[in-house]
């Protein structure tokens, strides 16, 4: 039997973490058109801890979560943020001009648009953005947050574990496919939409607690196409185990915890033109 990609369970064992970056994006939105009762979109919602989030900045909004999980807009619906209205679609078929939106926010979810591990690839997530800008009035904004750090320990060692003899056959360079660009080409393709751009990047030095936390937060993310293809629990028991030594001595553990430094990359996109 496949494991199932997402576990909501196991995604907000770290939701203070994880939601922080989202705090401090949406700390750089300008007020959009028809605040208080904007239409805002949560594009990749997972287990409703973004789209929370965003009911304590725009109470009064019409707030829908888009996932393509149904564990984890399950979640979201029961106790991520059960005013929101949530919708079950692939994010790259998604077309949000219907819901005649103010803004489109995604946390932490641009990095699998296009580079999914379920088939051939499609479009990446830039192409997405000239669709996203259309739907917006004059005014509206776009405003994503992605992590940066496919250049760190954690997860050059987890491509080069899948590339190693021992796992190669059953993993490879397929087991997942996520990936981010640079910040110059977001400030590039925001402005190509008709946005006017703010983009910036911030590295947040976590301090983990428990043992082998940098494994536990990557169960939640990075290793979840993996953990899927890894269908004989002892095969996945063994992976793990050889992945988590590389990670404790690229992590050392401290006497206040394990260090985990995490790049982030921000994105805010208002779309320009007359709004008198």
């Amino acid at each position: 039997m496949t494991a199932p990609l997402w576990d909501p369970e196991q995604y907000l064992r770290f939701a203070d973490e994880r939601t922080r970056p989202l705090h401090d994006l949406l700390a750089r939105v300008p007020a959009v058109p028809h605040e208080p009762a904007a239409t805002v979109l949560d594009i990749g919602c997972g287990p409703g801890n973004s789209t929370a989030v965003l009911r304590e900045r725009w109470p009064a909004a019409g707030i829908t979560g888009i996932d393509n999980s149904a564990a984890m807009l399950a979640t979201a619906r029961s106790t991520g943020e059960p005013t929101a209205d949530y919708l079950l679609a692939d994010a790259r078929d998604y077309d949000p001009a219907p819901a005649r939106p103010d803004l489109i926010v995604s946390n932490a979810a641009l990095q699998w648009i296009g580079f999914g591990a379920d088939g051939p690839p499609r479009p990446g997530h830039l192409g997405l953005l000239p669709r996203w800008a259309d739907a917006l009035p004059p005014g509206g904004a776009i405003a994503f947050q992605v992590p940066g750090n496919f250049g760190s320990p954690s997860h050059t060692l987890l491509a080069g574990l899948r590339r190693s003899p021992r796992w190669r056959a059953a993993l490879g360079d397929d087991a997942t496919r996520a990936g981010v660009h640079e910040p110059d080409e977001y400030l590039r393709a925001l402005a190509d939409a008709g946005c006017t751009a703010d983009v910036w990047e911030t590295t947040y030095c976590t301090l983990l607690p428990g043992p082998d936390p940098v494994l536990e937060w990557v169960k939640g993310t990075a290793l979840r196409p993996v953990l899927a293809r890894l269908t004989d629990p002892a095969e996945r028991d063994a992976f793990l185990t050889e992945y988590g030594a590389l990670l404790r001595e690229a992590y050392p553990a401290g006497p206040h915890g394990t260090v985990f430094p995490f790049r982030r990359i921000f994105a805010v996109g208002v779309k320009r033109g007359d709004t008198g």
